[in-house]
């Protein structure tokens, strides 16, 4: 039951929501294309240690996170 539910909003914010990087938790985080528990980790440590992100393309100072995985998310995420 719960692989349906996280299937679903997996499903739902793909198609219709953007992910604020700022106050998403790592379920919703992981929601966005090429980001897992580990990723997600690693984007909430950077948060915490940093502040917050001053914009979308500091997304690439995260370890784990490249160019390639930039730009496969930059649409599915804001800063506010």
């Amino acid at each position: 039951m719960v692989k349906i539910i996280f299937l679903v909003m997996f499903i739902f914010s793909s198609l219709f929501a953007v992910v604020n990087v700022n106050s998403a938790n790592s379920a919703q985080l992981q929601t966005l294309n090429g980001i897992g528990p580990t990723k997600a980790g690693e984007i909430l440590k950077y948060r915490k240690a940093h502040g917050g992100f001053k914009s979308v393309d500091e997304l690439v100072n995260v370890k784990g996170i490249g160019p390639k995985t930039l730009q496969h998310i930059k649409s599915q995420v804001s800063i506010r």
